[in-house]
């Protein structure tokens, strides 16, 4: 293969932009969309008129995201970093200095499979709940923040060439503010932000829109309005999310999984969302299972027939507090996934704060 990527038409390349915007932000609204969607061309062009290594060196590998974290507040900085990446066909490295995001294309995440059970569900996410209703959990002051701190690391394909392989990002901290309305905040995740500063989530956007809060959009004023009632709780779950994911009963609990992962539900809603997920077709228990910093646990967990991938929620095996998530291949992947082993963590993810602060990017401390 060349060093130099062949240059494609306009047309192509606009077909490209869409095609990946449409997978990786299925719900930007339209002005952010093609917001990123004209950074992304830009991009394009920017990449294709710089040479992308000198005579004689190989070329620099492709990355395409095989899972994204799906934290809603982040979704349009998480598109447009990976559908840069993929169009531009360019690997993004660095050391935190500003010039790009920090990713580090180390072995692929790898675990040993826990066994499963369809026996206590119920069980644990009952003691799950009671144990997040234990929790101390302030209430949201005008002019205050949300603060979620966590630790995430993530497996891809790299490609080289005609060569595939499978590397990982590095662990590292993702910081994440937000106002109980939702249209101020500010997130710092060396994996996606191009400054070490981190980047605003301010509403409203680059295009002058305030995207319509939702399930996949959630404030804490929203959250804070959701029924209780795990009946409804879960019918309005898959209401809002009709048509999304690989099946209704896998989209349902993985927007659950989001709220537990990157929100702060008040803990009412916190003890409804554990036992609307206990009512979803086919979640398991987990026997074993460890977050992204190494804390074991146990976990309730949903297998996606699809793409053979299972999602974790860890909790701790005695408190059964939420320690965090992750997705593991289990069964063998098909296509051009093929190469991804039954064993591969291709998401982990370890909440280490979530509490409230006065003011963005004030970080609390942590009482050990």
């Amino acid at each position: 293969m060349s060093a130099n990527t062949p240059r494609q038409s306009p047309g192509a390349r606009e077909e490209a932009v869409a095609r990946l915007l449409s997978h990786t932000a299925r719900d930007l609204p339209t002005g952010r969309h093609e917001y990123h969607k004209e950074r992304l061309m830009a991009r394009i062009e920017q990449a294709q008129r710089t040479p992308e290594s000198s005579p004689g060196t190989p070329g620099i590998p492709k990355v395409r995201r095989l899972r994204l974290p799906r934290p809603a507040v982040a979704l349009p900085a998480l598109a447009a970093a990976v559908a840069a990446a993929v169009i531009a066909g360019t690997a993004m490295t660095g050391g935190g200095n500003g010039n790009g995001p920090v990713i580090a294309t180390g072995p692929a995440l790898t675990t040993q499979i826990g066994a499963t059970s369809p026996r206590g569900v119920t069980q644990l996410l009952d003691q799950a709940s009671l144990a997040a209703a234990q929790d101390n959990h302030p209430v949201l002051k005008p002019g205050q923040y949300i603060y979620i701190e966590s630790e995430t690391a993530d497996t891809f394909v790299k490609t080289v060439g005609d060569k595939s392989s499978l590397a990982s990002h590095e662990l590292h901290k993702r910081q994440v503010w937000s106002s109980a309305d939702g249209t101020r905040g500010w997130l710092i995740d060396p994996a996606v932000n191009n400054s070490p500063e981190g980047e605003t989530l301010s509403l409203p956007d680059e295009q002058g829109n305030t995207p319509v809060v939702g399930l996949n959009h959630p404030s804490y004023e929203y959250l804070a309005k959701l029924p209780t009632d795990p009946d409804a709780l879960l019918a309005k779950i898959y209401k809002e999310t009709e048509g999304h994911g690989n099946s209704p009963d896998q989209e349902a609990f993985t927007t659950i999984g989001d709220l537990l992962g990157e929100s702060y539900p008040p803990p009412a809603l916190t003890k409804a969302l554990f036992k609307a997920a206990a009512k979803i077709p086919g979640v398991v228990t987990v026997d074993d299972a460890v977050d992204a910093i190494g804390r074991r646990g146990v976990a309730v967990a949903r297998l996606d027939d699809k793409s053979g991938q299972r999602e974790e929620w860890i909790f701790e095996r005695d408190t059964h507090v939420f320690l965090g998530k992750r997705t593991v291949q289990v069964s063998k992947a098909g296509g051009p996934e093929a190469i991804i082993k039954p064993g591969t963590v291709l998401f982990t993810s370890a909440v280490t704060q979530r509490t409230i602060v006065d003011a963005i990017k004030q970080v609390p401390v942590q009482v050990s």
